[in-house]
């Protein structure tokens, strides 16, 4: 079972970010926003808000933690989806994945040495075998 200090090696998240963003559905499309990371009281569950001004990026709000024994993500936007991932976290790279039929989804956060700045690149599959860039995002911490 997850303990209360593996959900600890997140603490490196929590503050507020700068999000920079392209998307290969959107090319030449500045992206901008901003994506907060929070601890929900008690330390169990962190909380992320991602706002951003473009209007086809919706905005978002994921909770991630340790649900039936496996770190998860649960997250929810603006169009009304909600998706499921699985997360890892091993030496400064957050991994989020999703395998379902016909649009799977994997996201790679590695955060710099000084923990100052995060890059992610997301992937995707409508097969699962055969994977696409897809959204590529930069955070860099404001506070």
């Amino acid at each position: 079972m997850k303990s209360r200090a593996h959900l600890q090696d997140l603490q490196t998240f929590v503050g507020t970010w700068a999000a920079d963003a392209t998307h290969p559905m959107l090319p030449g499309a500045e992206i901008r926003g901003e994506t907060t990371f929070e601890w929900l009281e008690g330390d169990r569950f962190l909380i992320q808000r991602s706002h951003y001004d473009h209007p086809e990026i919706p905005d978002a709000i994921a909770i991630i933690g340790v649900t039936d024994e496996q770190l998860s993500m649960h997250y929810f936007d603006s169009r009304g989806v909600h998706r499921v991932y699985a997360v890892s976290l091993t030496q400064g790279t957050l991994r989020f994945e999703r395998n379902v039929p016909g649009f799977s989804q994997r996201l790679t956060h590695t955060v710099s040495v000084d923990g100052n700045t995060i890059k992610g690149q997301g992937e995707l599959s409508h097969d699962g075998r055969n994977w696409q860039d897809d959204l590529a995002i930069t955070y860099r911490r404001v506070r």
